[in-house]
């Protein structure tokens, strides 16, 4: 028997199991579950196309495209001379759910599960598949042959001067920000810039009774506030931030663990209520105003001119975690908070979904007045940021490739974005669809179903059926309709619409009628 031959027996593959349409689907699927099941090892070689095609009786371009999706899947490798391999990256067996997890998870979030998900539609993931290793590896040459000695020691804890430099330039022509490499701040991602504001807003002392002033107040007389500045005359101890709800879970969560208690702030087809905002009497709100978590609408422009409003007015600190602003599809780049109001805002973004999380970069760009505190508890904390990648990520935006990168990934993702969308309007024509617009992720909810069932329910149920997806009540504090969160940037299309088909099954059993 040909090596082709032991390869098809393997995987239990016979010219007569072969479907009348939807070859490339149904063998890719059969060597996607023996990867997932531990059939196949990291390691492993496919059967050769030429091969497998004759031994199956198909073209060899099905086996090719089949290859091929296994590939954008991250499942698999090509390389010239040793033939298509099973990733070292592949997903593991799925494991029982400990008490433990059960609990509570590493993220914050309430985990109910944690074994893998045949479809894991979790949001906030991005394709790490696309990941431009070899633009990666150019610039890190580049780099480390221009590197001097002093680059590669004990540096500034604001971050790499060639990549604030870079940043400032970047951030402007993208983003709108008014900025100098001197006011950013390299982190390790928006968790480490929250914080570092939540450990700074609940540091301040008490201001002086008399004066009405705060330490730093009484040194420099600052007057006033004004929105270019920031400065005003107290700088009190800041308990509680306002937050959007629904709203990140796990910036919620982050918040939380360094001293300050989240005040829930409603969020409606406009953004922010920032009447609601005003009316819980907090001096620091976080928010997501270029695609809300998790809902994906846009800050209105009055709602943003009410909110610059509210922060002078009140001396308050505007946090803008930058979330999803690169990936918009069917609307124009909307300008970041921080350029009307550098004095209100602290702007955080990184590169987690532009490149992946584990490169942990950043950048915090806080009003004047914070400045040099965060700067020293950024130094207290780790001493900066590892200088490496700084630089190589400096070499990336310098060159275009950055941007030529995400550029290549928005394609991508609009096309799956596209293939849900399409699959939901035929399968679940009923759902509320909210979020299309940008971003990595949907929101569907079902109004039809207040009352009847928790979505966390819902989310289980979906889970028995092999998809893991997000119920709405996770990233929401008060009660409200229920929805589930849908992440498609690390599937295929066959695979986002074959999620879907679960779905709808899942829901006709769940709906009144269903049942």
């Amino acid at each position: 028997m040909t090596e082709a031959g032991r390869g098809a027996d393997f995987l239990q593959l016979t010219p007569a199991s072969a479907p009348a349409r939807g070859l490339i689907s149904w063998l890719a699927g059969a060597i996607r579950t023996a990867i997932i099941d531990g059939r196949l090892a990291a390691g492993t070689a496919l059967p050769a196309t030429r091969a497998l095609a004759g031994d199956l009786g198909l073209s060899r371009g099905v086996i090719v495209e089949a290859y091929q999706r296994l590939a954008d899947e991250g499942l698999v490798s090509a390389r010239p001379g040793t033939g298509t391999r099973v990733s070292v990256l592949a997903p593991r067996d799925v494991r029982p759910v400990t008490d433990r997890e059960r609990a509570g998870g590493w993220n914050g979030l309430p985990q109910p599960w944690r074994a893998r998900a045949e479809l894991d539609l979790s949001p906030g993931v991005p394709d790490l598949s696309g990941f431009p290793r070899a633009a990666w590896l150019r610039a890190e040459r580049a780099v480390l042959e221009q590197a001097s000695t002093a680059d590669l020691g004990y540096g500034d804890p604001r971050g790499c001067g060639h990549l604030r430099a870079e940043l400032t330039g970047w951030l402007a022509r993208t983003r709108g920000l008014r900025t100098e490499p001197d006011d950013i701040i390299i982190v390790t991602g928006v968790a480490q810039a929250l914080a570092l504001l939540a450990q700074r807003l609940a540091a301040h002392e008490p201001a002086d009774r008399a004066t009405g002033h705060g330490p730093a107040d009484r040194a420099t007389g600052h007057g006033p506030a004004d929105r270019a500045t920031g400065y005003g005359p107290v700088r009190r101890a800041v308990t509680e931030v306002g937050v959007e709800d629904p709203g990140s879970r796990g910036s919620r969560d982050e918040l939380a663990y360094w001293g300050l208690r989240p005040v829930p702030v409603p969020v409606d087809e406009h953004g922010l209520q920032v009447d609601a905002l005003v009316r819980t009497g907090v001096r620091a709100v976080s928010l997501t105003p270029a695609h809300q978590f998790p809902t994906g609408v846009v800050l209105a422009p009055q709602r943003r001119r009410e909110l610059l409003d509210w922060a002078a007015a009140t001396d308050a600190l505007i946090i803008e975690d930058d979330y999803d602003a690169e990936y918009r599809y069917d609307r124009a780049p909307v300008p970041a908070l921080q350029a009307s109001a550098p004095g209100y805002v602290a702007y955080a973004g990184s590169t987690s979904k532009t490149l992946a999380p584990g490169m942990r970069l950043g950048w915090l760009i806080p009003p004047p007045r914070l400045h040099a505190e965060l700067v020293e508890a950024k130094r207290a904390s780790d001493l900066g940021s590892p200088a490496l990648p700084q630089l190589v990520l400096a070499q990336l935006i310098a060159t275009g490739e950055l941007e030529q990168h995400i550029r290549t990934v928005r394609k991508r993702q609009r096309s799956r974005r596209d293939a849900l969308l399409g699959a939901l309007a035929e399968q679940l024509p009923q759902a509320c669809v909210q979020g299309i617009a940008a971003g990595l992720h949907l929101l569907i909810t079902f109004p039809e179903l207040a009352g009847r069932i928790e979505d966390t329910e819902l989310a289980e149920r979906i889970l028995r059926a092999g998809v893991l997806v997000h119920p709405l009540s996770w990233h929401r504090q008060r009660p409200g309709v229920p929805g589930i969160i849908l992440g498609y940037a690390v599937h295929t299309p066959d695979q986002l619409r074959a999620a879907v088909r679960r779905i709808a099954l899942v829901m006709q059993q769940t709906s009144p009628a269903g049942r």
